[in-house]
């Protein structure tokens, strides 16, 4: 898409907005309709190409999603399946679903994801536990499936032969021409699963699936998960009715992780048989696809300290096994979504190995062909493949790494990428299976998300989602003092380019000065500054008169190798000197009070305002720490043994990273801390420990804790509100003596 002119959006702005805006208030930010505006979200092509299918949020109630469509052809978009005519919502869905979404990070209910089969007949539809399939033919939708257990990880089959999902713990296949389900497993229960990704693989290595169809649909491959060896860690379930202990099984940093095993079954003949990923069974198992003449498993092994991953190739006939490629890294390797198989059995994949994330071309054998990519910048991800241009499609922050655009290169001749959409802002893309084609949604700090339909060129074909800032948008009343930060830059100790953003107030006077307020988060790949759609629900600070500020430190995301491992075996070091670095320098702006300066983050960053509030000469009077990990041989396996090593192996690192050994320098009263007390990722251990440290030392400090709530509390309807408001007036208080 061609990004909005700027320049003509202003002259709309200036022509017909209200003459003064209306004040935006927390109850609004979490009332219905959204404030961003009508968002596709899930878009995808159908395979024949003539329509594309979304889910969208009700106008009425936001948080509930219904599935949508538009023709290519044109003509207005439609609602294709109502999610209140199939559910009433009203579902308690199962342990395991709750967990999924949560690993997957959805807060909305109603159809919540869909999938196409290949052939483009059906679509098939999750909704609160059962399966529904829409019959693309004549728009009939069928129920499938009515168990007490949920269906979860559901897909039809790429032929269209089949419906498969898991259930109980096992894997479950039904014909859509009718006939009742087989179940391809049948022993899971307790601590064994098939067909699943496990808790560690879904947070921290984004695998949400356990199984995979070849692309004939004659074999499927499928995990063997065995969390027999995996410590529980008793979590107690506090909610507004009372408490349950779940008995979950949370593999802590150093401890055992679950045994993953791969095999592939014959649908004709019954016949399963194992693919060895080896005799060390101490590892991940990263990915897994098919070839495209379904011949050939692809399996991503990756070690257990992350530093060395390996392409497996099986034989799906007889699984003899071949190692193609093998990466490694002395920090880390990244586990990424850039494998592509092609149809002459060479393969393209990324790596890190010249200093920035690059696709390279592979042979069938597994020798390098070519570098596809170069320059000092990174590879977002591959965005999709047309195989009769030989074009490999993929995202990039080529210029700045505050802007992300959509390029296509040649993989068999490469050359300069060719940029298929415009500059200026924030750009993410659904590619078709083949042609090029792609929806893709862009934004900026003055353009709300807005989805189209591209062809192979970038030309815009059709809208999808429009969401123009206009009058009768959402955000319309509001939009005459439209909050568009400032952008700049420092140097980090080393000499690297740290990159901030800075948001006044409304009615912002040069000549006052103004409380202050450092939004971090700070982990690892995290990005915060970047050219997109500001957080409405942040405005509310800037109506309350304080100046938001965020810088990204080293380790944030869209920047070299080098950049982002240098927190490698050292977290709450470089990334803390970075932030404080940023806040010496707002500080030092003269329109900032630098004796009314908090700090507030959540998760990472719940740990990074707790470090920021504990340094050394901080700036930084007051600080909201959400959800934090306080010690981190409490988190799991995956994140923490990539940036930090085992705790046997680091103690030093684990030890200087402990929150607990720093909270004699927290000055009294200076914290709030907020938790979800159903928190399954950051056991709310993490804060219980915090809290009876600060208690044995006698240092006052808040809390506020969520009955119900997992990680994600924030970005809950019903308790974001509270979240929110708890916020403003704790700064209120701390900050402006109110």
């Amino acid at each position: 898409m061609k990004s909005p002119s700027l320049t003509a959006l202003a002259a709309v702005l200036a022509l017909s907005t209200p003459a003064m805006a209306e004040k935006l208030t927390p109850e609004r930010v979490f009332a219905d309709p959204s404030l961003s505006g009508p968002t596709a979200k899930g878009v995808a092509l159908s395979p024949d190409g003539k329509r594309v299918t979304y889910l969208k949020a009700k106008p009425e109630a936001a948080n509930v999603q219904d599935l949508w469509a538009a023709d290519v052809k044109g003509g207005e978009p439609y609602r294709l399946i109502d999610s209140a005519a199939l559910s009433s919502g009203a579902k308690e869905l199962s342990e395991a679903e709750k967990a999924r979404r949560e690993r997957a990070r959805v807060s909305a209910r109603g159809i919540v994801e869909y999938s196409w089969d290949k052939q483009g007949r059906f679509i098939l539809v999750p909704l609160d536990g059962d399966l529904y399939l829409d019959s693309v033919a004549d728009g009939k939708v069928t129920r499938l499936t009515e168990t007490p257990g949920d269906e979860v990880d559901a897909k039809v089959s790429p032929k269209g032969g089949y419906v498969s999902y898991v259930r109980d713990q096992n894997l479950y296949i039904k014909p859509l021409n009718g006939g009742a389900e087989t179940a391809l497993t049948t022993e899971g229960k307790d601590t064994l699963s098939f067909g699943v990704a496990e808790f560690v693989v879904q947070e921290e290595l984004d695998r949400f699936t356990g199984y995979w169809w070849s692309p004939d649909e004659s074999r499927i491959v499928y995990t063997r998960v065995d969390e027999s060896t995996v410590d529980v860690v008793p979590r107690a379930d506090i909610g507004p009715g009372g408490a349950t202990v779940v008995e979950q099984r949370y593999p802590r940093a150093g401890r055992p992780n679950a045994v993953v095993e791969l095999f592939v079954r014959d649908l004709a003949s019954g016949q399963v048989r194992k693919l060895d990923l080896g005799a060390n069974k101490d590892i991940y198992l990263a990915r897994v696809d098919w070839s495209a003449d379904g011949k050939t498993v692809y399996a991503q092994r990756l070690s257990r300290d992350q530093k060395t991953i390996d392409l497996i190739a099986f034989d799906a006939a007889t699984g003899a096994a071949k190692t193609l490629v093998t990466d490694t890294d002395a920090h880390w390797v990244e586990a990424r979504d850039d494998f592509y198989p092609l149809k002459d059995g060479s393969f393209l994949w990324s790596s890190e190995k010249d200093g920035n994330t690059h696709l390279y071309r592979y042979a069938a054998d597994g020798k390098q062909i070519a570098q596809i990519t170069k320059g000092d910048w990174p590879v977002a991800g591959l965005e999709g493949v047309d195989e009769a241009r030989q074009v490999a499609i993929f995202a990039a922050s080529i210029d700045t790494p505050l802007e992300r655009r959509l390029y296509e290169v040649s993989y068999a001749k490469p050359g300069k990428p060719k940029a298929l959409t415009s500059a200026g802002g924030w750009w993410s893309a659904k590619v078709a299976a083949s042609g090029g084609a792609f929806a893709g949604t862009y934004e900026d700090p003055k353009t709300p998300p807005q989805t189209a339909l591209y062809d192979n060129t970038g030309k815009r074909v059709r809208w999808i989602e429009e969401n123009k800032l206009a009058e009768g948008h959402p955000y319309w009343p509001y939009a005459s003092t439209l909050p568009v930060p400032e952008y700049g830059s420092l140097k980090a100790a080393d000499g690297e380019t740290l990159y901030y953003e800075i948001l006044k107030p409304q009615n912002f006077d040069a000549s006052k000065k103004y409380p202050a307020l450092l939004a971090v988060y700070g982990g690892p790949h995290a990005q915060q500054v970047k050219r997109t759609w500001q957080s409405v629900s942040e405005r509310t600070y800037l109506e309350a008169g304080y100046v938001v500020f965020r810088i990204d430190n080293r380790g944030s995301g869209s920047r070299s190798a080098k950049f982002m491992r240098a927190l490698d075996r050292n977290l709450g070091t470089v990334e803390v000197e970075d932030q404080l670095l940023g806040a010496k320098f707002l500080a030092g702006l003269p329109y900032v009070d630098a004796d009314k300066m908090g700090v507030m983050g959540w998760s990472y960053g719940g740990f990074m305002t707790l470090m920021l509030l504990t340094a050394d000469n901080t700036p930084l009077k007051a600080g909201a720490a959400g959800a934090p990990p306080t010690e981190w041989g409490l988190y799991d396996t995956a994140y923490t043994e990539r940036y930090m090593g085992k705790p046997d192996e680091n103690k030093a690192g684990y030890a200087y990273s402990d929150v607990n050994t720093r909270i004699g320098k927290l000055a009294p009263g200076s914290l709030l801390l907020l938790h979800g007390m159903a928190d399954d990722n950051v056991i709310f251990e993490n804060s219980t420990r915090l809290m009876s440290a600060l208690q044995a030392k006698a240092i006052p400090f808040e809390m506020a804790l969520y009955p119900g709530e997992r990680h994600s509390a924030p970005r809950s309807k019903t308790k974001g509100l509270s979240v929110l408001k708890k916020h403003l007036e704790f700064f209120d208080r701390k900050l402006k003596g109110q």
